[in-house]
Parts: structure tokens; sequence; C-alpha cells
């Protein structure tokens, strides 16, 4: 609207001399919007100029300099994480439901708290919401593996093939694939502490319960694998590719099971 009416000014200045003296500062005037136009990005293009045109409320950047802050301050949590899934896969061999509930309420509070409240939250508030529910899945764990409403085994047919499929992905190739594709250390996703392999392992471990796993635990983790998996692919986030994946193969293969089976009593 400025830029016009310098324009008609200018015009007027032509052809009425009194104002012929107002017509430089009117020509600078309009050169510095137009300036501020062509180098002043808006806010849309903030959002999205990083990586494809992408709405995200964060650019790339920022995105994995929150991974390169949080591995940096939290070392060497990502090495007790291992600890951690070991000992889960001790509770899978000894069928200890606390055991092994204990240990991912262990991976999903963490994740809850120190990741989305005290770093993910500073360059996306929706992160606030999720780590909520990341508390939440961990409270639930907690409770059914206290109260005996989930049992483990090692896992047989096709749901022990994807459950460790599953587990072997998130702790091994997971890592691999990320340096692989040039997210290196520390500016990358780690397993046990970030919320995308930590979903994915979850949905392996879930994948051994027999003979069926509680619906409440598995709202989270579904939800996630919608949320985090089609960021990862806005975001180009190759190793996250196999979390969109994970609730939708998953999810179909425990209701499956679950629908042909009669819960124990406890």
């Amino acid at each position: 609207m400025l830029q016009q009416y310098c324009d008609r000014w200018i015009f007027r200045t032509r052809h009425q001399p009194t104002l012929a003296a107002s017509e430089p500062a009117c020509r600078r005037a309009r050169g510095a919007l137009v300036d501020a136009h062509q180098t002043r990005p808006s806010a849309a293009a903030h959002l999205s100029m990083d990586r494809g045109g992408v709405m995200l409320p964060f650019t790339y950047e920022q995105f994995v300099d929150v991974f390169a802050t949080y591995n940096t301050r939290i070392w060497p949590a990502q090495v007790l994480a291992y600890l951690v899934a070991l000992a889960i896969l001790f509770g899978l061999k000894r069928r200890s439901a606390n055991l092994v509930c204990a240990g991912l309420a262990l991976m999903w509070l963490w994740t809850g708290v120190a990741y989305h409240w005290m770093h993910f939250a500073s360059i996306n508030k929706a992160a606030w919401l999720f780590g909520a529910l990341f508390v939440l899945e961990g409270a639930l764990l907690l409770l059914i593996g206290a109260t005996g409403r989930i049992r483990f085994g090692t896992g047989a047919g096709p749901l022990g093939v994807v459950g460790w499929g599953f587990i072997a992905y998130a702790t091994v190739a997971y890592p691999l694939l990320g340096l692989w594709t040039g997210h290196g250390y520390p500016r990358m996703p780690t397993f046990g502490v970030t919320p995308c392999p930590v979903t994915i392992f979850t949905f392996g471990v879930l994948l051994l319960a027999r003979p069926v796993v509680p619906k409440s635990v598995l709202v989270v983790p579904l939800l996630w694998s919608l949320v985090g998996g089609s960021a990862a692919f806005l975001l180009q986030v190759p190793q996250d590719w196999v979390l969109l994946f994970s609730g939708a193969a998953a999810l179909p293969m425990l209701l499956r099971k679950d629908s042909r089976t009669v819960p124990a009593s406890t």
C-alpha cells in the first residue's frame, strides 16, 4: 500500500512543479520498501525454507541443533540406554513382565521429560503435549507390568520375526543408517533417549507379548508413529521412515492376535 502511494506521489510531482522537491525523498522511500520486500523472508518462508517447503514451526537446522545440544548434555545416558535394553532382553528371556515394562517405562519417561520438555519444547510448543503423552505411556507400562496384565516370551511365528526385526533395527541398524545418510553424532537421534527409536523398539517388544497386549499401551506409540513418521519424511530423516511402517505393521498384528486369543487369568 505504501509503495503504491509513493508511485502515485512520484507521478504527481512530474506534473506539479511545486511538489518536485519531494520526488527524491519519495523515490528513496520506495527503493527501501522494494529492498526490504526482496531480502526479508516472510513468516511462512521461515517455517519452510530449509527442507523442501515444509510447513513446520522450526527449520531443519534448528531440529538437528536440538539433538546436538541434547546429546552433549545427557552423555553418557546414551550408553546407559543400551544397558537398559539389555535388561529388557534379559527380562524377555526370563519372562519377567516387571523388568521388561520397567525398562520400557524408563525410556518413555526419560524421553518425555528430558527430550520433549527440556529440549524440543524450545523450538516446538507442541512438545509439551508430546512430553505429557510420553510420560503417560511410561506410567501405563509401569502399571500393566506391576499388575500382571501382560506377559512376555521370546517370540515365535511371524509376530516374533517382526518383533525381533524391530528390536534389531532400533538398537543396531537405526544409528548406523543415520551415520550412513550423513546424520553424524551428536546431531542425530540416538537409541533409548529419543522418541522415534524408542517407539520402534517398543513395538518390537510388544510383538513378543503373550497372549495379548492391553490396548491402552498401544495408543501413544501408534500416535507417535504417525506424527514422528510423517515428520521424518518431511525433514528427510531416513532412519525414522521405519517408524511409520512400524505402527502400520504392528497394530493390525497385535489386534489380530487379541481377537484370536482369550486372555489368561492372572
